[in-house]
């Protein structure tokens, strides 16, 4: 039987796990996770019904970083399967905390996981150009320690510096039949984590994984265009989208239709790997969309409710003649 509540593909990022540098340890990201979720379990109390999208940057950062200390003991992890470690790992916490909240709030709904694969194109430029930072923010030096060991480094928005990879654009979900199958049999849905598993095909048509991490903003966009949303919001670490961020003429924007957004994009306000893969996956999910009354959010996890009504967060919305 066909869900008949409105959809929303709902993409938090990996520091949603993460507080601050402060409480990294894993019974933390478990207190963070489960203060995420209470407010996903409240938007489902609302009548949504929910895909969950996550990043996984940090925990990324987390796995190499063990590679790198146990080098001389076992065997490095190739990037393809940590985003699938992390997949799994971030899925269960979803999915644990996810089915708490709704079993406390009586709320008759079960949350599951999908270890999920995302084809992208072998000779895709982004291979030869990497620009994904990946890990966790280091200072400069710590950076230029990597640099030295072949990973290309970036100054990221100004938070810090991090290592970079290659982030091919997404071209197909694989297990986009399995996702709609149970969204219309009413489970709430955790997909595409950490942007999906890079995954391309052989010569004989075989899919294999490769070395990259797809943005997860861009595949949860995609996400949504092919469950037909009404909704795509995306959770990260600020309240509202910024133009002129972190200036003095910083200012807050409380809604922007997609020709403003396209405007904004091509003013430079927004930075590559941080707000800029955000921004346009909103744009690209409203323009795919048939619905006219679909709409984008971004807010932080703790205003998500507020967002839902109008009181805070950046709305998008498609252009109306």
């Amino acid at each position: 039987m066909p869900n008949p509540s409105p959809l929303a593909v709902v993409a938090i990022g990996g520091n949603s796990l993460i507080k601050d540098n402060n409480h990294l340890e894993v019974h933390h990201q478990w207190d963070a996770i489960r203060e995420t979720v209470s407010h996903i379990a409240r938007m489902v109390d609302l009548g949504w019904q929910t895909v969950i999208t996550h990043g996984n940057g940090p925990q990324v950062g987390f796995i190499l970083r063990r590679n790198e200390l146990a080098a001389a003991e076992v065997h490095t992890t190739p990037l393809s399967l940590i985003v699938a470690d992390t997949q799994g790992a971030i899925g269960y916490m979803l999915q644990q905390a996810l089915n708490n909240e709704f079993y406390s709030r009586q709320i008759p709904k079960q949350s599951i996981s999908f270890v999920t694969q995302v084809r992208v194109d072998a000779d895709d430029p982004a291979f030869q150009n990497p620009t994904k930072p990946i890990g966790g923010f280091l200072d400069e030096a710590t950076a230029r320690q990597f640099e030295g060991a072949g990973w290309r480094i970036v100054e990221d928005a100004g938070r810090g510096w991090r290592r970079v990879v290659a982030s091919p654009q997404p071209m197909e979900i694989m297990e986009i039949e399995a996702i709609q199958q149970a969204v219309t049999m009413g489970w709430i849905v955790v997909a595409c984590g950490g942007g999906g598993i890079p995954v391309v095909r052989n010569a004989k048509g075989e899919l294999r994984g490769v070395s990259a991490v797809i943005d997860k903003d861009r595949v949860s966009g995609l996400l949504a265009q092919l469950l037909q949303a009404k909704l795509f919001l995306i959770s990260t670490g600020v309240e509202k989208v910024a133009l002129h961020f972190g200036k003095p003429n910083q200012r807050s924007i409380d809604q922007m239709s997609v020709t403003e957004a396209k405007q904004y994009v091509d003013e430079g306000h927004f930075a590559p790997g941080s707000m800029l893969p955000k921004i346009e996956a909103c744009i690209d999910f409203l323009e795919a969309s048939a619905d006219p009354e679909s709409f984008a959010l971004i807010t932080n996890p703790e205003n998500l409710e507020r967002a839902l009504v109008g009181e805070t967060g950046t709305k998008i919305v498609k252009n109306h003649e």
